[in-house]
């Protein structure tokens, strides 16, 4: 199964983040090489059974868009759909492989994951649902994907993720350990920057801090 190694750091400064950038030589990539809008559904059973053992289950929408609202995405490109299951986080020393490549003070997290495009997230989010599953929590964000000039040999396999999300502006870096690293480096950050946990457990680490029962992690369109 394809492994994900990725981090993410939250952006308190985006203009001295867009300066590191820019230094760098980041350009977008992708589909339309634009900020994407992403519409998320994480599908588990009632009692949680898929979470309850580290698993996810996700149905992604992926739509050109601008704006911080649904309702103003771009509607001429046909938006990506794809599925996403992912395995428990493992200890980085085994997922990589070869324990004398790995810095036990540098973490990261890595998962197991399969994704696949699909057709119709509605027909899918149907068959979930008959298999007595349900969309429990929804999240939406932007994102940027970045590379570094291809002369850059040692971010050949790095993507760098601008992430706009109802909690803040983060960067997720994905790719080798070692690119990760020094990329996180160049950007300005330290080690002890570094975040393993998802945008769910983000989003319910502020809700109990501010004493909010979670719902759906989305933008306020009003």
């Amino acid at each position: 199964m394809p492994r994900e190694i990725e981090i993410k750091l939250r952006v308190e400064d985006m203009k001295s983040l867009s300066r590191a950038l820019k230094r760098l030589g980041a350009k977008p990539v992708g589909e339309g090489k634009g900020r994407i809008h992403e519409w998320n559904v994480i599908y588990d059973t009632p009692q949680g059974g898929l979470a309850k053992h580290g698993q996810l289950l996700r149905i992604r929408t992926e739509s050109p868009g601008a704006n911080k609202s649904r309702s103003t995405t771009a509607k001429t490109a046909k938006p990506r759909i794809v599925l996403t299951f992912k395995q428990p986080a493992v200890k980085p020393e085994k997922a990589i492989g070869n324990p004398a490549n790995y810095v036990p003070s540098w973490p990261h997290k890595v998962r197991e994951e399969i994704e696949i495009e699909v057709a119709d997230a509605a027909a899918l989010g149907s068959i979930f649902e008959g298999l007595g599953m349900r969309g429990w929590f929804r999240y939406e964000k932007y994102r940027t994907t970045m590379k570094l000039p291809t002369a850059l040999r040692w971010a050949k396999n790095l993507l760098i993720e601008l992430d706009e999300t109802p909690l803040g502006t983060f960067v997720e870096l994905e790719g080798p350990p070692d690119a990760i690293d020094r990329a996180a480096q160049l950007l300005g950050y330290r080690r002890s920057d570094y975040i393993l946990k998802s945008y769910l457990a983000l989003y319910l680490e502020e809700c109990r801090r501010r004493g909010q029962s979670p719902r759906d992690m989305v933008f306020d369109h009003k």
